[in-house]
């Protein structure tokens, strides 16, 4: 029996060049034009559609989104935080992700080995607002270390993966 990575491997292994030109395509113009797409890509119009289709319905294309600049909508503080919390046990690894899962601000929730247990990506409005969220996050029962990490600008962000 295969295991899920195992699954997983075979399943990337199973792109070939054209899959790997239309995702990479898409991660940089999610609003590119399907009959760009194929153009870019080397094939007709239909195929290129049912490859997007097929890399949905596989997962491996899991939306498309707008990027939008943070600071023109008001955002005007990046943040990170590494937390600590009391205990590692998973009803509480999952409470605290449950708890940050519902806050707008918090953009990225990650679990991380040394140093902490999770790293955090969050977006505050002002100062104010960015110590209003740091008092949030210790006021948590089971937070027992806090340590923010301002940005003080970012010279590269990327989504999607290397292609």
């Amino acid at each position: 029996m295969k295991s899920h990575v195992q699954a997983k491997a075979a399943e990337d292994s199973e792109l070939d060049s054209i899959d790997r030109r239309i995702l990479s395509e898409l991660q940089t113009d999610g609003r590119i034009t399907n009959v760009e797409l194929s153009r870019r890509a080397g094939i007709s119009a239909p195929p290129c559609l049912r490859r997007v289709r097929r890399l949905e319905e596989s997962g491996i294309i899991h939306g498309y989104h707008a990027e939008t600049d943070a600071a023109r909508l008001g955002w005007t503080i990046s943040f990170f935080v590494i937390v600590g919390l009391d205990s590692q046990k998973e009803s509480v690894l999952t409470r605290f992700e449950q708890t940050v899962a519902g806050w707008d601000e918090v953009r990225e929730c990650h679990m991380i080995r040394g140093g902490g247990d999770f790293l955090l990506r969050l977006l505050a409005r002002d100062a104010a607002h960015e110590n209003a969220l740091t008092q949030r996050l210790t006021g948590i029962a089971e937070v027992s270390r806090v340590q923010t990490l301002p940005t003080i600008r970012t010279s590269k962000s990327l989504a999607g993966v290397p292609i």
